[in-house]
């Protein structure tokens, strides 16, 4: 079983890594409502070792989404996840260009369906990210939000139905998105977070403020998550890369 282990591991190492993790520090872009991180030195070598202290929202930077974070009566906090969750196939359904032309773009059961086409039926068990490269504004906390002079914030996001379709017809264990929030902001003042409030009430887990999804194909990567295991953690920094076969 060990050699089996070592062999999977080389063969893995052979593939291409890429990280979906933005840096983050105390300037990077962060849910309003948050305040900016904080990083302190409480010592420096001159002390004999070097030691931060770090103050931030849970959901700060790229990040984990568990469902107690929306839902008390799912009480699945992020050390409750199963660990196998955290190693899943990956689907990037890819609107960056209607995004481009359009930041209030909705992902749609028919976008789905037309992906589908062309990629094959999203697999069970599946992390489904919304490719948007709206992480390309980064680290700006202005672009990101995107107001306009109303103060209204526009990014894109998903409908409630498309996290119904990949959920309740394609079983998919979590899904991913670049902006800060799984619900479009155009829809936020008349319909609040539903969509983010669907995704974790029915036990499931998203990761917010991905990156690099531009350098992962449509299908056959694969992606893990880590997060540390933080004593009742309603949401957490996460580091998040992929696995790509270079074949793909």
């Amino acid at each position: 079983m060990t050699n089996k282990l070592n062999n999977i591991l080389s063969e893995l190492k052979e593939f291409q890594w890429v990280d979906l993790t933005h840096t983050f520090g105390p300037d990077s872009p962060h849910f309003p409502a948050f305040a900016a991180a904080k990083f302190e030195t409480l010592f420096t070598h001159d002390d004999g070792f070097f030691v931060k202290q770090y103050t931030f929202a849970g959901q700060y930077g790229t990040h984990i989404d568990p469902p107690v974070h929306f839902e008390k009566n799912q009480n699945v906090y992020d050390s409750d996840i199963d660990l196998k969750d955290f190693l899943l196939p990956l689907v990037v359904i890819d609107k960056s260009s209607e995004v481009a032309s359009n930041a209030d773009y909705i992902l749609t059961v028919e976008d789905i369906k037309q992906w589908e086409k062309e990629h094959g039926t999203i697999p069970p068990k599946a992390f489904v990210a919304l490719r948007t490269d709206w992480s390309k504004r980064w680290p700006s906390q202005e672009q990101f939000e995107n107001k306009d002079d109303n103060l209204q914030n526009h990014y894109p996001g998903w409908s409630l139905e498309a996290l119904k379709y990949i959920y309740e017809e394609r079983q998919a264990i979590a899904n991913g998105h670049e902006t800060f929030d799984t619900d479009p902001a155009i829809l936020q003042p008349e319909k609040g977070f539903e969509g983010e409030y669907y995704v974790l009430s029915s036990g499931h887990y998203q990761i917010e403020l991905l990156a690099n999804l531009d350098q992962v194909p449509a299908t056959g990567a694969l992606i893990s998550i880590s997060v540390p295991k933080v004593e009742k953690s309603p949401g957490f920094p996460a580091r998040v890369f992929a696995i790509v076969p270079e074949e793909v």
